[in-house]
């Protein structure tokens, strides 16, 4: 597909290898982060979510794969850039809260009978310390208006809550990486911009790679 420039053009270049329909919505999630920002992404998830009739498992096999690929990002990449001490510090702290969220994530799609989605895997472009900090804030950023746009289509109250405390966790961690990285820390207002599916397909599309 053809590539276009966006915003933050090193998020177009993260690879999610291992298809299937939570890693092609994490895709376009992604992509959607980079064109419109981060809070752009919550309609988009909703959309392509209702789309196809998304079962609470199918929610949450998306928010898991989202989950595989921050963890992956801070355990992994993390580790193999020339990184200040306090970013590696910040970086094993939040590697180790996203391991956590994959953990409950597993357990809760287990609980309510449901197969978790295998770990993909990813590449992730940043190659020092400053690509990393511009891509952690993306993605944080684009996990919160992952799970804000998810988040009304659980129907278990249970889920819900616990998909509320995760979301939490990763505001924060964005915040934190605005902060350090001298990006602002609420980047669209006091509230999110929702696009039309049209408006996002035509944008995101070009991005997701495969």
């Amino acid at each position: 597909m053809t590539q276009i420039d966006t915003p933050t053009p090193e998020i177009s270049e993260v690879e999610v290898h291992g298809i299937s329909r939570a890693s092609f919505i994490l895709r376009g999630a992604i992509a959607t982060g980079a064109v419109y920002g981060a809070t752009a992404v919550g309609p988009f998830v909703n959309r392509a979510l209702g789309a196809t009739g998304a079962t609470d498992v199918d929610i949450l096999n998306f928010a898991l794969t989202l989950e595989y690929l921050e963890t992956d990002f801070y355990k992994v990449k993390a580790k193999s850039l020339k990184l200040s001490a306090a970013t590696r510090q910040i970086a094993a702290q939040f590697g180790d809260q996203e391991a956590q969220h994959v953990a409950a994530l597993t357990k809760a799609i287990q609980g309510a009978g449901g197969a978790p989605a295998k770990k993909p895997t990813f590449v992730f472009p940043a190659t020092d310390e400053k690509s990393f900090l511009k891509l952690a804030y993306v993605l944080e950023n684009t996990g919160v208006g992952a799970y804000n746009g998810a988040g009304p289509a659980i129907q278990n109250v249970a889920l819900l809550a616990a998909a509320g405390s995760i979301v939490q966790v990763e505001a924060r961690h964005a915040a934190t990486i605005g902060l350090i990285s001298g990006q602002s820390v609420v980047p669209n207002g006091g509230f999110d911009k929702p696009l039309t599916k049209k408006q996002v397909l035509a944008k995101a599309g070009p991005l997701i790679k495969g």
